[in-house]
């Protein structure tokens, strides 16, 4: 069979994270799906469409080999790429929307990707914490997915967001990492609960902070952290007679005996560590330092770094799972204090 209409069943979303070779697969899946490519269908060559949409080789090879791993693309020598099957089982189709990829985002989006595995055809935008681009992003999505995942953080007009989420006519909602209020429609979550969650790890770490005086959250003005945390920093440190300090620019700020900081970014921690080796303070005891997160390095340098962390893979999983058991529950991601050397 012919394959001269091929080209107007690809749609390529310049706004979509997803890589291009997904969006590809997925809109030859659609195609199948919807009947428009029929089984023995003859597809492009890589060449040829790699020359028509404009796009590497590389890509359009991955985009043929991921289908041919489902089964809906087969190809032979001399013949070429065909499709392989008249009919393809529905695929659960998913508007996943975050609000920056760092590395613990990535964690959370290769578990959700992972789990759902070829369950789901995914579409990935991000919005980078700018409430007029989730806006948009939303407000021109394509009606036909069945999940909208989404993490809403921002850095102002965050106080809007339940009416556009509200908005969304089809399709389940699950919020992920953040609850907010305002959401009318029923819908999953898997979250943190921020001000509760520090709250609880200082306390367990509390016997090994009773030798400092002060306690420092440096909290960055350069970027965006949801300000329960800071909530529940206050709260423990007036519970349990600290003084204490949100630091916003930690570059300016003088390390003194009888402090732990607490650290929110990496690239704090990295400032916090200069200084402290400017100093003859010995982290541990003099100064104290706890940071947001783990990661494998953090066990080794200074003998260990004391960290508080979400399971971030945990929370990608919980998500996934819950579409794949169509539930529709709504659970806190485990917090975790790893107590080292540092405190």
């Amino acid at each position: 069979m012919s394959s001269e209409n091929i080209y107007r069943l690809i749609d390529f979303d310049e706004h979509a994270a997803t890589p291009k070779y997904l969006q590809l697969t997925n809109c030859i899946i659609k195609a199948v799906q919807e009947g428009k490519l029929q089984k023995d269908y003859v597809l492009p060559s890589i060449n040829d469409l790699s020359y028509e949409l404009d796009m590497g080789r590389n890509t359009v090879e991955k985009a043929y080999r991921h289908l041919k791993e489902l089964g809906i693309v087969n190809s032979f020598p001399g013949k070429g790429y065909f499709i392989s099957k008249s009919t393809v089982q529905p695929i659960i189709k998913v508007f996943l929307l975050f609000n920056k990829l760092s590395a613990h985002k990535k964690i959370i989006y290769d578990a959700f990707v992972s789990t759902l595995c070829d369950a789901a055809a995914i579409d990935f935008y991000i919005y980078n914490n700018d409430f007029s681009l989730f806006k948009k992003l939303l407000q021109q999505r394509k009606d036909d997915y069945h999940y909208y995942v989404i993490i809403p953080h921002f850095l102002e007009g965050g106080e809007h967001a339940a009416d556009i989420i509200n908005e969304l006519s089809k399709g389940q909602l699950i919020l992920l990492d953040k609850l907010i209020a305002g959401v009318t429609l029923a819908h999953g979550a898997v979250y943190e609960n921020f001000e509760k969650d520090i709250y609880t790890a200082l306390k367990e770490a509390l016997p090994s902070l009773l030798k400092y005086q002060t306690l420092k959250i440096v909290f960055p003005s350069y970027t965006y952290f949801p300000e329960e945390i800071v909530k529940g920093f206050r709260s423990f440190c007036q519970e349990f007679a600290f003084d204490y300090k949100v630091v916003h620019k930690l570059q300016q700020e003088e390390i003194r005996t009888g402090e732990a900081y607490i650290n929110l970014m990496e690239d704090d921690l990295v400032v916090l560590l200069e200084k402290i080796q400017s100093t003859e303070l010995v982290v541990g005891k003099d100064v104290g330092i706890i940071s947001y997160n783990e990661t494998p390095w953090k066990k080794f340098i200074l003998d260990g770094i004391t960290t508080m962390s979400t399971d971030f893979k945990k929370m990608g999983e919980m998500a996934a799972r819950m579409i794949l058991q169509k539930e529709r529950v709504q659970v806190e991601v485990p917090f975790t204090l790893t107590i080292r050397s540092s405190i």
